[in-house]
């Protein structure tokens, strides 16, 4: 797909996260009324994020009606064009059903291996992160960059943790953090913590098990804001998902260390 393609698919994505975030917002003023479904362990389901993301492959299907789309709530929709939308229509789920202002709607674009254009709409606060791959990250028009110069023990690490793992990765991630020096960070929104590593409020960010809808999007604004990512290829992503680990330059050999440990397999 050329990059002029491309292009118009990140400007719509913006438009549309804009829109989606402000349905999602009009719901969450009325949170204490939501039908919600528990799917798992802490993993639910409400009829804001049914709805919410139907409006949005209803706006990716009327513009770009080649293009496949993958999201957290309903089933995959192959396309013919090469590229692929994976979203999140709100991502934070048990944050917006129990009125916490911690969620965003989440949209990235995937062609082959690359994550081609990421967005992370935080409607309450009004910031849209967003990027381009080759050409930065930016929360609304400002350009981001990654803290600089810090270590593990000058700032907060950022973890997540959900009910498709064990939980014996994470009682031993956050001891070994803390033993390290630092301090560990969680909002119950992957995603929103992946954009916070973009724009230097957070050192870095781990989770043993991602889906793509979560961290895509974040993970190329990461990277583009100058930080250091696990390399993985998208298309995988979007198949399985699978072990998120970025952070700054400064702080990337520590946390990996640190990550690997914790989850390394075998420790139960």
């Amino acid at each position: 797909m050329h990059d002029s393609e491309i292009d118009r698919r990140y400007a719509e994505a913006r438009r549309i996260a804009a829109e989606a975030g402000a349905l999602a917002l009009d719901y969450f003023r009325r949170f204490d009324g939501l039908d919600v479904e528990v799917k798992g362990h802490q993993d639910f389901v409400s009829e804001a994020d049914k709805n919410v993301e139907s409006f949005v492959r209803a706006q990716i299907a009327a513009a770009f009606p080649e293009d496949g789309i993958v999201g957290e709530e309903e089933a995959p929709k192959p396309g013919t064009s090469g590229l692929v939308w994976v979203i999140d229509p709100i991502d934070g789920t048990t944050n917006f059903i129990h009125g916490i202002p911690g969620w965003t709607v989440v949209l990235a674009g995937v062609a082959g291996a690359n994550t081609e254009f990421g967005v992370i709409h935080d409607p309450n606060h009004d910031e849209m992160y967003h990027a381009r791959r080759g050409r930065g990250a930016f929360c609304n028009d400002r350009r981001l960059s990654v803290l600089r110069g810090r270590d593990l023990r000058r700032g907060s690490l950022g973890v997540g943790f959900s009910g498709r793992t064990s939980a014996g990765g994470i009682k031993r991630l956050v001891p070994a953090i803390i033993d390290a020096g630092g301090i560990f960070y969680r909002n119950a929104s992957g995603a929103l913590s992946l954009a916070y590593v973009a724009a230097g409020k957070l050192l870095g960010y781990v989770e043993e098990h991602m889906n793509a809808w979560d961290c895509l999007a974040g993970q190329l604004m990461v990277a583009e804001a100058g930080g250091v990512v696990e390399d993985q290829d998208a298309s995988d992503m979007v198949a399985r998902g699978g072990r998120v680990i970025v952070a700054t330059p400064e702080a990337w050999d520590e946390v990996l260390a640190i990550s690997e440990a914790a989850y390394a397999p075998g420790q139960g």
